[in-house]
């Protein structure tokens, strides 16, 4: 994990990919969930599964476009391993660590001492 732009390198489909959510990424799910990412994650976090299937599908596409896989590559793989082949609960976790490390930042950097 990267403390300067909270990306996460994790499994996913059938490898390790490095998932980040950066503005542009953080925008594009903004308009196609009609929703801002706070109240996406929100979604994401309920304990009654309230999130939208855009909500889990935009936000892991969107990770591996801006961890720097090409759209193309990233298109194929949520098709793949989310469309053709849905565990929606495993997939909604991954969806809101990616959105979570977005919004807040790696842990480390909220231990750090302000200070320093």
């Amino acid at each position: 994990m990267s403390a300067r732009n909270a990306e996460v390198e994790t499994e996913f489909g059938d490898g390790r990919y490095t998932f980040r959510l950066g503005l542009g990424e953080l925008e594009e799910l903004q308009e196609k969930c009609d929703a801002g990412p706070g109240f996406i994650l929100g979604r994401l976090m309920s304990p009654r599964m309230e999130w939208k299937l855009e909500d889990v599908r935009h936000t892991i596409r969107l990770g591996l476009i801006g961890g720097g896989m090409k759209s193309t590559e990233a298109f194929k793989l949520v098709e793949r391993y989310i469309d053709e082949r849905p565990a929606w609960a495993e997939n909604a976790k991954l969806a809101q660590a990616i959105l979570a490390l977005a919004i807040f930042g790696p842990a480390e950097e909220e231990a750090e001492d302000p200070e320093k």
